[in-house]
Order: structure tokens, then sequence, then C-alpha cells
């Protein structure tokens, strides 16, 4: 018997979807300018760490001596940065807090008010549950 013979399978990769396809044939044509800016792009990431290390190692001598100047300086400054970031941060806080509860009580029903009153009633419902409960055996001792 004679063995059927397959013809041989592609095993490249085919994509059914047409922007994929599209997508790299837009990629094959703009490869030289890909290729052209990768390169220059690596050329200056390579000169910017060069550069970063020589300024270190030039400059760690003067860090180093004047350090017990800048130390506090920066000390300070961090402390006076960081109360007035904290500081605004509240205004803004209280602001946005004001800006609801102003917006709640003129009826115009800000996000959360729901479950607000939701949590208003519910307290209210079980505030009054325990004033029967109080009163119930008092009325009975009399």
């Amino acid at each position: 018997m004679m063995e059927e013979r397959r013809p041989h399978q592609n095993h490249s990769i085919t994509f059914s979807n047409s922007t994929t396809s599209a997508f790299l044939r837009k990629i094959k044509d703009h490869a030289p300018t890909l290729l052209i800016s990768g390169s220059i792009l690596l050329l200056l990431t390579g000169l910017t760490v060069t550069a970063t290390v020589l300024c270190i190692i030039f400059f760690s001598p003067l860090i180093l001596f004047t350090s017990p100047i800048w130390f506090p300086i920066v000390a300070f400054l961090l402390v006076v940065t960081a109360g007035f970031m904290s500081l605004c941060g509240f205004g803004v806080a209280l602001a946005a807090g004001l800006s609801w509860i102003y917006r709640y009580f003129r009826g115009m029903h800000p996000p959360g008010s729901d479950r607000f009153d939701n949590g208003r009633s519910l307290i209210y419902d079980t505030a009054s549950a325990a004033q029967c409960d109080v009163r119930r055996p008092c009325r009975e001792l009399a």
C-alpha cells in the first residue's frame, strides 16, 4: 500500500484579525525609523547614566564636607513642606465636607445622602424601640 503524503504545513503565525495585521504592517513599514529612534534613545540613556556617575564621583567629596550645613537646612525644609502639604490636604478635605453638608441641608441630595438618611432612620428606630422597652416595665410596676 502506498502511503499518502501530506503537503508541508506552514507553521508561521497568521493573524485573522485585520487590525492586528494592519498594525504589524505599519510597524514593518516604519522599521528603519523605529530603529534609528531607538538607537538615539539608547545613546542618550547611556550618556545620562555616565554623566550621573561622573557627577557623583566628582561632587561626593564636596557634598560630604558640606553635609553638616546642608542636613539641618534640608531637614527643616522637609518638615515645613510636609506641614504645608498636610495643611493643604486638610483644607481641601474640610472644603469638600462643608460643601457636602451645605448641599445636603439645601436638599440637593449629594452622593451618599441616601445612606446617611438610612443610618439616621435606623438610629431613630433603635432609640424608639429602646424607649418603649424601658417604659413598658415601668408601667407594669405602677
